[in-house]
């Protein structure tokens, strides 16, 4: 605790003694003072004990006492100690007066305690104050640490913070979502910082801000990550600013939430090239080898039905323009890096285990089906919407059905590229149709040099072979339903099916003609206006 005017009055070597302000002795004192100026005010800088014998002051002269107090109030000095038997007897009852009509703590000091003893003092106690800062501080540290190497590793270590700062702490992730708080009753309060914990990513690291929450609460928010890259950021809330050893213990939990969040870049490239070997070695069908190779590095991830997913930037090397709803990209992070970093953070909170290798702007994905990886995966391409990424997810398979996951991920993805959207699922390919698949300028080139004679035809006002063409293959070959179609006699339309054959040089009657013509015309259809 530091010092206060009560400590000092209570000590027995002192003899202090209170003329005035006796309800105001529990303010900490920063210094103990001597000044015999008339207006030490320019010298002072708050929080001070100020020490007097009166030697220039006018302390018999009422009006001269009154300014001469709300000096001293209004520059925050906190008390008065008059040397008593020195250049007055007694202190003098103008002084008095004034302190007790300010509210103004005024001490008598007796002619045997010399001032000395009451700057000795005053420093004693905030050497002693930051002493046990210090030990307070190094004994936080401790158990944060060893609350960091616990199971519950993050979450643990919230909860010592939180007690250590008499107040809450939460963990925000890379891509801006509340982790994890403490006690459970901050996550509601923490919920609320979601635009500044943005602010802060935005920034380089390291980065702070001191926000405010919910009532009275004061909210410092710490950027956690090496170098200059923001890999979290942590949210501590108190009723007051933090004192020496909490602010010990907030640097402790960052430097801790720090080492636990960025592995060294040797280690996670390690990962990374392992990580492909076993995509290679499951694309090759080598699925005993892989597990071999893998190890215990992912868990049970190899025994539950899993997916596979692959994303590619729509633009390598272009910034998005958001990170998500609201949102922006945090400072010098890749769109493929904050997206393998949600969906391993995803994974991390729901202990799940998940395979995320980025090779050049890509980035593939070996996931356990149904599970929070996916969902942040799938969440993530939603949030960031078509300006940014593509990619495509296979349909749920086994281990043995790796190589034809990784085939079904990459024909989603070339699916996903050609109709414009940030995600396509094997399944829709499934479900959907194959029509949206020819608005491809490739298949409309090979539509206009299939259709080109016919159209030349029809254009010189000699027939209308195309729409001719058309309604027949609609109707599957059906005369007289054609004919009705289109308003002519089933002869004529006969006639018109005869020269589209002479005109192309193919019979109608193959079925291989007939799907590249009925192809053509719809890829037609699907022309830009």
């Amino acid at each position: 605790m530091q010092p206060t005017l009560t400590s000092l009055v209570q000590h027995s070597a002192l003899k202090l003694k209170v003329l005035a302000g006796a309800d105001r002795l529990d303010v900490p004192v920063r210094w103990a003072q001597v000044s015999e100026l008339t207006d030490p005010v320019p010298y002072l800088d708050g929080g001070e004990l100020l020490l007097v014998t009166a030697m220039k002051l006018d302390a018999e002269n009422p009006a001269a006492m009154r300014a001469y107090v709300r000096r001293l109030v209004d520059a925050g000095v906190v008390g008065l100690g008059f040397a008593a038997g020195v250049n007055y007897e007694h202190v003098p009852e103008a002084l008095v007066e004034a302190a007790r009509a300010a509210g103004f703590p005024l001490l008598e000091v007796p002619r045997r305690t010399p001032f000395i003893a009451i700057t000795k003092a005053v420093s004693a106690a905030i050497a002693a104050d930051q002493y046990r800062s210090v030990t307070a501080g190094f004994e936080a540290q401790r158990e944060l640490t060893r609350a960091a190497l616990s199971a519950e590793g993050p979450t643990a270590l919230l909860s010592r913070l939180a007690a250590h700062v008499g107040g809450w702490a939460a963990l925000f992730d890379v891509s801006g979502t509340l982790v994890a708080a403490a006690p459970s009753w901050a996550k509601r309060r923490a919920a609320r910082l979601t635009a500044d914990v943005e602010r802060l990513r935005e920034r380089p690291a390291p980065a702070s801000a001191v926000v405010s929450a919910d009532g009275d609460d004061r909210v410092e928010l710490q950027s956690v990550g090496g170098s200059r890259r923001t890999r979290a950021v942590l949210a501590v809330g108190t009723d007051a600013p933090p004192g020496t050893a909490e602010r010990y213990a907030v640097n402790s939990a960052v430097a801790l939430l720090t080492l636990t969040t960025e592995r060294s870049r040797a280690l996670r490239e390690a990962e990374q090239r392992l990580g492909g070997a076993v995509l290679r070695m499951l694309a090759a069908g080598e699925a005993e080898h892989a597990r071999a190779v893998a190890g215990t590095l992912y868990g049970g991830l190899f025994d539950v039905p899993l997916r596979f997913a692959v994303a590619q930037e729509s633009a390598p090397g272009r910034a998005a323009a958001s990170f998500g709803p609201g949102r922006s990209r945090p400072a010098e992070l890749g769109a493929l890096e904050v997206l393998a970093e949600t969906v391993e953070s995803a994974a991390a909170r729901r202990g799940e285990s998940v395979l995320a290798v980025p090779e050049g702007d890509r980035l593939q994905l070996l996931a356990a089906d149904g599970g929070a990886a996916l969902d942040a995966f799938r969440g993530h391409l939603a949030a960031v919407g078509e300006s940014a990424l593509t990619a495509g997810v296979s349909a749920a398979t086994g281990l043995d059905g790796a190589p034809n996951a990784g085939r079904q991920a990459e024909q989603a993805l070339s699916v996903a590229r050609r109709r414009g959207v940030p995600l396509v699922e094997h399944e829709e390919m499934a479900a959907g149709s194959v029509l949206p698949l020819l608005a491809d300028d490739a298949v409309r080139a090979f539509a206009d040099g299939v259709l080109r004679p016919l159209r030349r035809h029809d254009a010189s006002g000699r027939g209308d072979l195309v729409a001719s063409l058309r309604a027949w293959l609609s109707r599957h070959g059906q005369w007289d339903a054609a004919a009705a179609d289109l308003g002519v006699h089933r002869h004529t339309l006969r006639y018109r099916m005869r020269r589209v054959e002479e005109i192309l040089g193919r019979s109608l009657d193959d079925p291989d003609a007939r799907m590249e013509l009925w192809l053509a015309l719809k890829a037609s259809d699907t022309r830009p206006d």
